[in-house]
């Protein structure tokens, strides 16, 4: 009986090589619970499996950005030759009256316009070259340059007006239809500015011209224009008409 039990013993060393630890029989499978689904393993990934494909998706598309009101405003600038500046005066000379008027085509300045919306319209400064400034009478011309506006100075070269506020302006505006509205500003004559407001009447010739006329009418004891005596000159008015009629053109490349 001791030869059988050695055998077995040495049977069962040789079914667990490490030595120690005992073999247990495998636990049996448990059965589910009666209405329990069979739990399932999930796959494992195989790493030889191509990774998935992403799906593009398309950027929203966006609408082009409205243009600001900036970028809508169309310059527009006064064509030398075609705009002139004037003044008109009353005078008694060799006793007969007589209205006297001088000009020059010497005048700069630019208006934005916006053509959707009026109302935006902007205006820069009106520079006007007062030694250009001509009447019918050569005295005349010499005494206006060296005595009442002074123009032959450098300092004094230059009329300018500088507006300050547009009001009236119309929302909209037809082609071939003209307008009108003021424009609030400093004038500066010599060396004193006075606030003045012309009256404007504008047309539309096209998307690319304009043309109009802006007048109003100050006083010489407003900019200190005092007339000299001069033989045969009885009498000067004390209101002066001041006017600008032009000729604007579009730039190019400006405007929406």
């Amino acid at each position: 009986m001791a030869l059988v039990s050695g055998l077995v013993l040495l049977a069962l060393a040789a079914c667990n090589p490490g030595g120690g630890a005992s073999v247990l029989p495998a636990a049996p499978a448990q059965t589910p619970a009666d209405g329990a689904a069979p739990a399932t393993a999930t796959p494992a990934s195989n790493p030889a499996d191509p990774a998935p494909t992403p799906t593009a998706t398309a950027a929203p598309t966006e609408s082009a950005p409205e243009p600001t009101p900036e970028a809508r405003l169309r310059t527009f600038r006064l064509a030398p030759g075609q705009s002139e500046a004037r003044f008109i005066v009353d005078e008694v000379l060799l006793g007969r009256p007589n209205t006297v008027v001088g000009s020059t085509d010497q005048v700069t300045g630019t208006i934005q316009v916006d053509l959707n919306d009026f109302r935006q319209t902007q205006v820069s400064p009106i520079q006007v070259d007062a030694r250009s400034l001509a009447t019918d009478n050569r005295f005349r011309n010499r005494s206006i340059q060296r005595q009442i506006l002074q123009s032959q100075r450098d300092e004094y070269r230059y009329i300018v007006f500088t507006p300050t506020a547009i009001e009236g302006l119309p929302e909209t505006v037809n082609l071939g239809e003209p307008f009108t509205f003021q424009i609030v500003g400093d004038l500066t004559i010599r060396d004193i500015t006075s606030p003045v407001t012309f009256e404007v009447t504008v047309t539309p010739v096209s998307e690319t011209e304009l043309t109009g006329l802006a007048r109003t009418t100050v006083t010489r004891s407003m900019f200190d224009l005092r007339i000299p005596n001069v033989p045969g000159v009885a009498d000067v008015s004390e209101d002066v008409q001041l006017e600008l009629e032009f000729v604007a053109v579009a730039e190019e490349g400006t405007g929406g």
